[in-house]
């Protein structure tokens, strides 16, 4: 499976945040896009889940060699702030979920043991959730996308503000997820990139380019990916 992207633009104003991106994206892949702050890489992935419109571009699915447009279903998206309705608690909320999507959940668990995966403790299941720290909160949006199992996953930093234990969770759960789908992880934390993803792609001047990881420990491959960033913050 590919994710192919032709044509991609996107302006505010007299900004140019996106000029004309062509890539492809494989499955069974972390893809870190690695950027400044400011360099675009939410709106990239506001573009690709339809919560903006672009100015120009398609989103491509190919499989056994047949493409097609993406579909909402074809994507999950898991926000830098995390998004749950806190008045209902961590075990009302899963079974809400699970309850309307029974009929596309390809290998349904019980509560619990989706509760395992993430590490919620029990006394924590009954809670409501606006009661749960960030980090609890990032491991319930995290598991819904884990249930669905979308064709692409979309993560715009959502390891940045959590604790070092929950952090090395999820990144266990981001690589337990990674098989058979396209992830494509935003950061701008280089080590978090060299460390979580397969694929660093760079997101500098409105473009993406992959960056070679021959080398991960080398200085002069560290100082070329912060040397596009710098120039980056100047444009």
């Amino acid at each position: 499976m590919k994710f192919i992207i032709e044509n991609l633009s996107k302006s505010f104003g007299d900004k140019k945040v996106l000029k004309d991106i062509n890539f492809t994206f494989e499955e069974g892949k972390i893809y870190g896009l690695l950027g400044r702050n400011g360099a675009g890489k939410t709106t990239f992935f506001n573009c690709i889940n339809s919560d903006i419109p672009a100015d120009k571009g398609k989103f491509l699915l190919e499989t056994d060699g047949q493409r097609r447009e993406i579909k909402a279903e074809d994507i999950g998206y898991v926000l830098t702030t995390p998004t749950v309705p806190e008045f209902l608690t961590g075990r009302e909320f899963l079974k809400f979920f699970l309850d309307i999507n029974e009929d596309s959940i390809k290998n349904p668990k019980s509560i619990d043991d989706y509760f395992n995966i993430i590490s919620i403790d029990t006394e924590d299941r009954d809670k409501l959730m606006k009661d749960y720290s960030h980090g609890m909160k990032n491991k319930m949006q995290m598991l819904i996308n884990l249930i669905i199992e979308p064709n692409i996953l979309l993560l715009d930093e959502p390891l940045t503000s959590l604790d070092v234990v929950v952090a090395e969770e999820m990144k266990q759960v981001l690589r337990q997820m990674k098989a058979e789908r396209i992830t494509i992880f935003s950061t701008h934390i280089l080590d978090l990139a060299l460390d979580m993803c397969d694929v660093i792609v760079l997101l500098s001047h409105g473009v993406l380019e992959i960056v070679d990881k021959q080398d991960l420990n080398s200085q002069a491959f560290k100082d070329k990916i912060l040397s596009a960033l710098r120039e980056d913050a100047h444009v």
